[in-house]
């Protein structure tokens, strides 16, 4: 019988775990606390419960780890890391340096089912959502290996897979990452990114409240169910319509994500369908030139169009910014995950200790 993972539990049920084992509720508190603001994989460091509950917490539960395979550091001192899941599969995670700060990108499935025509982890396919244990693990396992300097404070689901296809799952997670006296993150410092998963967009703010990221890459629907097949389930009208209705806390906007593709949705026609979109939404537009990768079937365009594209967005109230995505010489920007490891892929390895 495989036992369970504790950290699979939410507080409820590890004071019925407790309970079982004849505990006090408290103790499920004090196991957490281990757990999430130690970062604990051990049962025997968990000093202050006794040698006896410890025991009998080993024959009913288990602590899964972090298992990284492989982590890769970029010349922008961007870092990739390859984790290797129980059944085998493998996701990776990105953290990002900024002036004061540290972002991690996070998986939340492994592969993706959204089938973006210029997305990398989009060529895998789908496999499986990440548990609630494995997207807590890729932030328990970064900040062991976290170097001295600016503290890792934010967090994005922007990596491998739809975050609201899985989305109980994150949700979980993000009770657990924002909890007071667990892992500390603040709801303002986390965000989720979505294609548009119109139906889940209201069920995520029913339970909880994150920055919302909406990966969008063309304001006209037939450019953009080329892009996107989700477009054809959720159109523009109808996502327009979520994103209106989305509730957003005072001087908080959802971000819009366009990646800029050469002659596919990089011309002023299309920052003009943009612009039209974007009208009576409290949105910030982030521009994202295209990051190649080996088979890609799109290109980079030239940094004129991205600058013809942004200056026709430039005479509007919208605030743009053009996000030249870092760690792409590791294959760790926007859209270039894939779960592969450095054989597969040239590059020098960084030593890990596990």
């Amino acid at each position: 019988m495989t036992l369970p993972d504790l950290k699979e539990m939410d507080l409820t049920e590890l004071e019925a775990l407790a309970a079982g084992l004849g505990e006090k509720p408290f103790r499920a508190r004090q196991i957490r606390k281990w757990l999430y603001n130690r970062g604990v994989c051990d049962l025997e460091a968990m000093t202050d419960l006794s040698k006896s509950l410890r025991g009998r917490l080993a024959e009913a539960a288990v602590i899964s780890r972090p298992d990284l395979l492989e982590a890769r550091v970029s010349e922008d001192g961007t870092q990739k890391f390859l984790w290797r899941l129980a059944d085998g599969g493998r996701i990776e995670s990105v953290l990002i340096p900024e002036r004061d700060h540290l972002t991690l990108c996070l998986s939340s499935q492994v592969g993706c089912a959204m089938g973006c025509r210029f997305c990398r982890t989009a060529q895998l396919g789908f496999k499986r959502n990440l548990t609630q244990a494995e997207i807590l693990n890729q932030v328990l396992g970064v900040r062991r290996r976290l170097p001295e300097g600016p503290p890792l404070t934010n967090l994005v689901f922007m990596g491998m897979g739809e975050p609201l296809a899985n989305r109980e799952n994150v949700v979980r997670a993000l009770s657990i990452l924002t909890e007071p006296g667990l892992m500390g993150f603040s709801r303002r410092h986390l965000s989720v990114s979505t294609v548009g998963l119109v139906p889940e967009l209201a069920r995520l703010a029913e339970d909880v409240t994150v920055g919302l990221t909406v990966s969008l890459n063309a304001a006209d629907d037939k450019t953009r169910s080329f892009l996107m097949p989700i477009n054809k389930r959720h159109n523009l009208e109808a996502l327009h319509k979520a994103l209106a209705a989305f509730p957003l806390p005072s001087r908080r906007m959802i971000t819009l994500a366009y990646v800029l593709l050469a002659g596919v949705n990089d011309t002023p026609r299309h920052a003009r369908d943009l612009i039209r979109f974007a009208h009576g939404l409290r949105v910030k537009i982030n521009l994202i030139p295209f990051n190649p990768y080996p088979g890609a079937a799109f290109e980079r365009p030239s940094n004129e169009a991205v600058q013809a594209f942004q200056e026709v967005l430039a005479g509007t109230h919208l605030t743009v910014i053009v996000r030249d995505s870092k760690g792409q010489d590791i294959g760790a920007a926007c859209g270039q995950l894939a779960g592969q490891a450095l054989d597969e892929q040239p590059a020098a390895d960084t030593p890990l200790d596990n």
